[in-house]
């Protein structure tokens, strides 16, 4: 991702994953690999964000 810190990166996860809307899975490969999914709990969560993502496109064209 383009303008964000790994550190801040991790930490945002990590913070997702405790609030139940991310799950990590960890590789054991050197150097270590991490792989991160949509919980349920996430996914419910793309309706409302999609609703978000088109009222923005819409506030962007009207200015």
């Amino acid at each position: 991702m383009v303008g964000i810190t790994p550190t801040m990166l991790t930490k945002c996860l990590r913070e997702l994953e405790a609030d139940g809307l991310v799950s990590r899975k960890q590789y054991p490969t050197i150097p270590p690999t991490v792989e991160y999914t949509l919980d349920d709990r996430g996914r419910k969560l793309i309706p409302a964000l999609e609703e978000v993502y088109r009222w923005a496109e819409t506030q962007m064209e009207s200015e």
